[in-house]
């Protein structure tokens, strides 16, 4: 008899990018690799990563530490404005500082995402059918490692804004049958040394 079986979702924004975005620099490298290292011992059966090149190096540096572990390309996983406000959903203090920042994005990343959003929901989270668990990573961006975590919270959708998360950095979310998603994870970084650790605060506050 098919039944259902909880996933674990482990989500993680790719490493230190250089500054054309055409890669990792040579931290965010080390990032991936240190973060693969930590992942030798879960029972990970697949790693997902967007098309975009600082995503794709990521997953191939944290598959290379995994063992048999396929590692695919998908564009849901890729970098895109999941959803897009109306200023009346937004807080009034900072409506204008929201908004002004999404329209930096391209039209391609406003219009295309919200589907891509939903594909995201679809694909990567709830429980899945068969009898065994299954533990799958996402190597993303982190637009949809805030989506994500979002729902997962039953937050609003507007509240994708504001949840920033650093280069490799991990994220666990588990989605058990009968039950909300449970957030085990946010943002941990316990397996980077100090200074590979960004957490958007100037250097000297790095924690």
């Amino acid at each position: 008899m098919t039944g259902r079986a909880t996933r674990y979702l482990y989500l993680v924004r790719h490493g230190e990018a250089l500054p054309d975005e055409s890669g990792l620099t040579e931290a965010g490298r080390r990032q991936a690799t240190l973060l693969g290292r930590r992942l030798r011992d879960t029972p990970v059966t697949a790693v997902h990563h967007g098309p975009l090149a600082r995503a794709a190096q990521t997953a191939h540096l944290i598959g290379a530490e995994l063992t048999d572990v396929p590692v695919h390309v998908s564009d849901v996983a890729g970098d895109y404005v999941p959803y897009v406000p109306r200023r009346e959903e937004l807080p009034a203090e900072s409506a204008d500082h929201y908004l002004g920042f999404l329209a930096a994005a391209s039209a391609e990343e406003r219009e295309r995402g919200p589907e891509l959003a939903r594909q995201a929901l679809d694909l990567f989270t709830g429980p899945v059918d068969g009898d065994e668990d299954r533990h799958e990573l996402v190597v993303t961006h982190n637009f949809l490692v805030a989506w994500l975590v979002r729902d997962a919270l039953h937050a609003p959708k507007w509240r994708w804004l504001g949840l920033n998360h650093g280069n490799a950095a991990l994220t666990v979310i588990r989605y058990a049958p009968g039950r909300p998603a449970s957030v085990l994870v946010v943002n941990d970084m316990r397996h980077l040394p100090a200074e590979l650790r960004w957490t958007g605060f100037p250097p000297e506050e790095h924690v």
